[in-house]
């Protein structure tokens, strides 16, 4: 008989293990992980809407993404512009951003599909007698040591000639010259931190599904089990 276990530990694992899932399968979608140096507007482009110049805009680079701005010469305007630089693997920057990739995809596929099976741990808590907790624990640890890979290995990347455009021609490895970090590069790393202390709560979702007052509640019969 399947019964519905919900605990307040439980549930905040479940929740922590989607919203990580998906904070990294953005930042990795992003292209805001550089911010590269401030190209001023020519002092012919005038602002439309406003009347005077536009201010200088700074493109972004990610692992296989960019966004730059194009001109609308005709109505002296630009629109930015967001999309792949790559148009297949091998042409993505550098061999260490190559590398990224994989390590970044394999730990979003797994915390992916860990998040895909949390919602099911209300209804079946164990499989082959292994607890579920326990092994989407287990498989987030795993994730979070590609994350880790991954992202020790994106700023060795910044030597590339494609960063070296964005950044200057001092940017090297570990060195960003005229560029900054972006947003998604903070989210990847908050999102990796979050997924180890997933792994560590799931251990304490496991304790609170398997306490004696759940015990207790399923001996009683009930179907619907939840507790604080």
């Amino acid at each position: 008989m399947c019964h519905v276990i919900v605990t307040c530990r439980s549930m905040l694992w479940t929740l922590l293990s989607i919203v990580v899932a998906f904070a990294e399968l953005i930042a990795f979608m992003s292209a805001d992980w550089l911010i590269g140096k401030a190209k001023p507007s020519s002092s012919e482009e005038v602002d439309n809407r406003t009347g005077g110049q536009q201010e200088p805009y700074r493109p972004t680079l990610g692992i296989y993404g960019r966004c730059t701005r194009i001109s609308h010469m005709q109505f002296s305007r630009r629109d930015t512009l967001c999309g792949p630089y790559a148009e297949n693997f091998s042409e993505i920057a550098s061999g260490f951003w190559q590398a990224t990739a994989i390590f970044l995809a394999m730990g979003i596929m797994i915390l992916c599909t860990v998040a895909f099976v949390s919602v099911f741990t209300m209804c079946v808590q164990s499989i082959m007698k292994k607890s579920i907790f326990n092994v989407c624990g287990l498989l987030q640890g795993i994730a979070g040591l590609f994350l880790i890979l991954g992202l020790i290995l994106y700023p060795a990347g910044w030597g590339c000639q494609k960063a070296i455009s964005y950044c200057g021609f001092y940017a090297s490895a570990y060195k960003l010259g005229d560029c900054s970090l972006g947003w998604a590069f903070y989210t990847a790393i908050g999102g990796t931190v979050l997924t180890f202390i997933c792994a560590v709560f799931s251990a304490q979702a496991e304790i609170a599904t398997s306490s004696d007052k759940v015990q207790e509640e399923i001996e009683e019969g009930k179907n619907l089990i939840c507790l604080l």
